[in-house]
């Protein structure tokens, strides 16, 4: 006989209506009558004054603070800058007690988050601004050096894939070939001169150049519909680039980090940074239910809080510091994510900014898989918000004005005028313009087939400078205390890529009388430590194989 208790359960026809839509007697609306519960012992607090119930009223804690807790190093926040110096420093020091801290709900979220950044693996491959015009050829200085630290994550990363820090490598990096995009007459000498000067390194071995449209065409058949044929462009291409998410492998990273007894804590924010002899006195706020702070005695801190990094360093009151200011800026890319155009533009395609636009700002195509989809990037677009990072406040820039860096920013502003006129335009600049800019790249783009999307905060560094006063510098800077208690990063680009050699150069600023009894345990994570790769080109040629087998990206 049917059990008639269970009119809706399952997927018969009959209980198809009570499914849908439940009525007035359905069990769910049925409910006693509410009365408020009266706690007949209530948690006792040490102050019970008026002061501290206002302070509760307004959610602002109360109750007795947490003793404080003493820990070997504290890391401010959770991006990849600050899992990478954590996680080495566990390898290195299994017994150590390290704390991280990060005010939002997950790791990874700021400029580390894939939507945040270019996603490239920056390796001066393909971005131009690291091979500058000098006379008739170029200076490849920058992009040699960078490449070099590009080297050392790719081993490091190998060494984590290889002991099982990292799973499933493709999550995060693939193979995407890297090409720079060079359009008109005097781009393309300069190109030819690039090219020249970098096939000579071994670092850019396998580097191909061309001026030929079948060629192009057969490297990226998007930007090639539509182009006429007598358009003077050329294509320098390595074959062996990546894209990388640098979000996903943070992430990951953050697992291997705990899982060797590193700590991590979300939803919290620091509000205090304080010298007590040789060690940090760290306070940390959070919305919990008792006094909302806590405080940690720390022998060192790392700060790698992207933009927010030069306010935690201002706040520590380190001499290091002053003269430094940010100046921030944002961005917007257009994406598109249908699959017949994705699967045209397998490339990280880079052209030439330009004249006076910031490093950042160089236009770029970018094939990439964020959250395991495939789509294409086009930017990115400079922007302006006062924030240093994009769930920061509107108040960041003018907190971070002191009287020790009014000098210096204002030298380093009257310097740069014409990228204040450059920032405006861009700021002014309509859809029509920016569908104009990605046809010089996709010239039969479709309006309808593309949608902005904005991306990280940038804040780049203005700093004193003994001849000019100041300057406004491109790229990062590691700013650390004389006593190597206390470091931290400022600058944007190439950033993410290059945080095993920011890791490494804190480690050795920073526990200079612990690196030679650490450095054969760094050796096994990154074999080439201490030395240059381009002076080995055998060993450069076998670490390179073995990091492409282990990540999968042969």
């Amino acid at each position: 006989m049917p059990d008639r208790t269970n009119e809706e359960g399952g997927s018969h026809r009959e209980g198809l209506t009570r499914r849908l839509s439940a009525c007035g007697d359905d069990l769910n609306n049925v409910r006693e009558k509410f009365e408020p519960k009266v706690y007949r012992n209530p948690p006792k607090e040490e102050d019970t004054g008026c002061f501290m119930k206002v302070k509760q009223c307004f959610g602002l804690g109360g109750g007795t603070p947490p003793p404080i807790e003493d820990v070997d190093v504290v890391l401010f926040c959770g991006g990849i800058m600050s899992i990478t110096v954590g996680l080495m420093l566990q390898e290195l020091e299994p017994t150590w007690k390290i704390a991280c801290f990060e005010r939002l709900g997950a790791v990874a979220e700021e400029s580390t988050n894939g939507w945040n950044n270019a996603g490239t693996g920056h390796s001066a491959l393909c971005e131009p601004n690291y091979t500058p015009t000098k006379g008739d050829t170029v200076d490849a200085t920058k992009a040699f050096t960078v490449n070099e630290n590009w080297q050392l994550s790719r081993q490091y990363w190998t060494y984590l894939a290889n002991t099982g820090a990292i799973q499933d490598p493709n999550s995060f990096i693939n193979v995407t070939p890297h090409i720079t995009f060079a359009h008109g007459d005097d781009q393309l000498n300069w190109a030819q001169a690039r090219y020249e000067v970098l096939s000579k390194n071994p670092l850019f071995d396998g580097i191909t150049h061309t001026t030929d449209h079948a060629k192009m065409k057969e490297w990226c058949p998007l930007m090639f519909e539509g182009r006429a044929a007598d358009d003077k462009v050329s294509m320098t291409m390595v074959p062996y680039g990546t894209d990388v998410d640098f979000g996903a492998l943070t992430k990951m990273m953050a697992k291997g980090y705990m899982k060797k007894g590193g700590k991590l804590q979300l939803y919290s924010t620091v509000s205090g940074l304080k010298k007590e002899g040789d060690k940090w006195l760290c306070t940390i706020s959070s919305d919990d239910l008792g006094h909302g702070t806590r405080q940690l005695r720390s022998k060192f801190v790392f700060v790698g809080a992207g933009g927010w990094a030069i306010l935690l360093l201002q706040k520590s009151g380190i001499p290091e510091i002053k003269g430094f200011m940010g100046f921030p800026i944002s961005g917007e890319f257009l994406v598109c994510q249908k699959e017949e155009i994705a699967e045209k533009h397998i490339a990280k395609c880079y052209g030439k900014a330009a004249i006076g636009a910031p490093p950042m700002s160089v236009p770029h195509l970018d094939s990439r898989i964020i959250g395991g989809n495939k789509m294409v990037l086009f930017g990115p677009f400079a922007g302006f918000s006062p924030r240093f990072l994009k769930t920061g406040s509107l108040l960041d820039l003018i907190k971070a004005v002191k009287w020790h860096n009014l000098i210096p920013a204002a030298a380093a502003g009257l310097q740069n005028l014409d990228l204040t006129i450059y920032l405006a335009k861009q700021l002014l600049a309509t859809k029509a313009d920016k569908l104009a800019a990605l046809r010089e790249f996709v010239p039969d783009a479709r309006a309808e087939d593309w949608t902005s999307a904005t991306a990280g905060q940038r804040v780049q560094i203005m700093k004193k400078d003994p001849k000019k006063w100041g300057i406004l510098q491109f790229g990062t800077e590691v700013v650390a205390a004389s006593d190597g208690s206390i470091c931290g990063l400022l600058g944007a680009s190439p950033g993410a890529s290059t945080a095993v050699q920011v890791a490494l150069d804190v480690i050795t600023k920073c526990f200079a009388a612990k690196t030679p009894e650490w450095t054969p345990k760094i050796k096994k994570m990154i074999p080439s430590y201490g030395t240059r790769l381009a002076d080995d080109p055998a060993l450069l040629k076998k670490l390179h194989a073995d990091s492409a087998r282990a990540l999968n990206i042969k």
